[in-house]
């Protein structure tokens, strides 16, 4: 019973939302297929949207204008978890099946690279280099990973922290940039090596990473509740307690064109969105997903619509137009 008087003074002492001005305009659509958490949304045109069926092996298409949806099954037990897209497809992660696929999206066919060696081949998150080869995590095979999109080739990292979890993943002027979930660090590939940088609190474990123009990392505590800076220059760190502080959960993170930082906060329901300036190191007030989220996983921005696109495992797919 204590336990739960805790838990419920915690929530009642959450900030308040503001009623208006918001800073986001967050707006929902449901996917026609139930129950098969959409997410990681990849904006690849003024009006369409990819993204992939984590729990149904689907990949799929949505355009805004008419609220279409489009789409193309996967092999069996592909359980695609991320999707990035090109001139030449999309290109999707097949977590559970080692492999990342390419999609032709005229007719539906794929074309497969396995991922060498045995073990865990779980590729988790992805993004392209300037020249369209792809830089990837293997979470639970504890590797960061290279594709060669021309010969197919992979190099493959593996990361010396025994089961830290290579997690989330983005990719700055052509360098990777890894945050570790079951470890409190922060990772590049630099020279052909893996170079870690130690995060200062033991109990920190960071899940999603960003790069501002000014070449900071940016990362989410998903342990406790924290927005994080890493200066790659000299290793300093600085952090800031999200609004719902331990209870945040902090999962999406996405910075904007105005360098502000975006985080959804999971721990609490609804889930909330949240930005932070950090000319002021200031958050905004905290914006309810309306659908709940349950959980709001990955998010990315369109700088053409100032928008964050992200699934839920409310079974929607979401966008939050910025007023920031």
């Amino acid at each position: 019973m204590t336990t739960i008087r805790v838990l419920l003074t915690s929530l009642l002492s959450l900030p308040l939302m503001a009623m208006a001005n918001p800073v986001a305009d967050i707006q929902e659509w449901t996917v026609p297929w139930p129950d098969t958490r959409p997410r990681d949304p990849y904006v690849a045109g003024p009006d369409l949207i990819w993204f992939v069926g984590q729990k149904a092996d689907y990949a799929a298409t949505f355009v805004p204008s008419d609220a279409e949806f489009k789409r193309y099954d996967l092999p069996e037990g592909a359980g695609p978890h991320n999707v990035i897209v090109d001139k030449r497809g999309a290109w999707y992660a097949g977590n559970r099946d080692g492999h990342i696929g390419l999609i032709n999206p005229q007719n539906g066919d794929i074309r497969r690279f396995e991922l060498p060696g045995e073990g865990r081949r779980d590729v988790h998150t992805m993004a392209f280099t300037s020249q369209g080869d792809i830089w990837f995590t293997v979470q639970q095979g504890n590797k960061v990973g290279f594709l060669d999109t021309e010969s197919g080739e992979f190099t493959l990292y593996p990361v010396e922290t025994e089961d830290a979890r290579p997690y989330g993943l983005v990719v700055y002027q052509d360098q990777p940039w890894i945050v570790y979930f079951a470890s409190n660090e922060v990772a590049t590939v630099k020279d052909g090596k893996l170079k870690v940088f130690p995060l200062p609190r033991k109990n920190t474990l960071p899940r999603r990473v960003a790069v501002t123009s000014d070449g900071f990392v940016w990362y989410v505590d998903y342990a406790e509740g924290y927005l994080g800076r890493l200066n790659p220059d000299n290793g300093e760190v600085k952090e800031w307690l999200a609004p719902a502080a331990a209870l945040s959960r902090p999962y999406a993170m996405a910075t904007d064109k105005k360098g502000w930082l975006w985080l959804v906060e999971t721990g609490v329901q609804p889930n909330r969105l949240v930005g932070f300036n950090p000319t002021t190191e200031i958050f905004t007030d905290p914006v309810e997903i309306p659908s709940g989220g349950g959980t709001v996983r990955h998010m990315v921005y369109d700088p053409d619509s100032h928008s964050l696109w992200f699934g839920t495992d409310a079974n929607t797919l979401g966008q939050a137009r910025l007023n920031n």
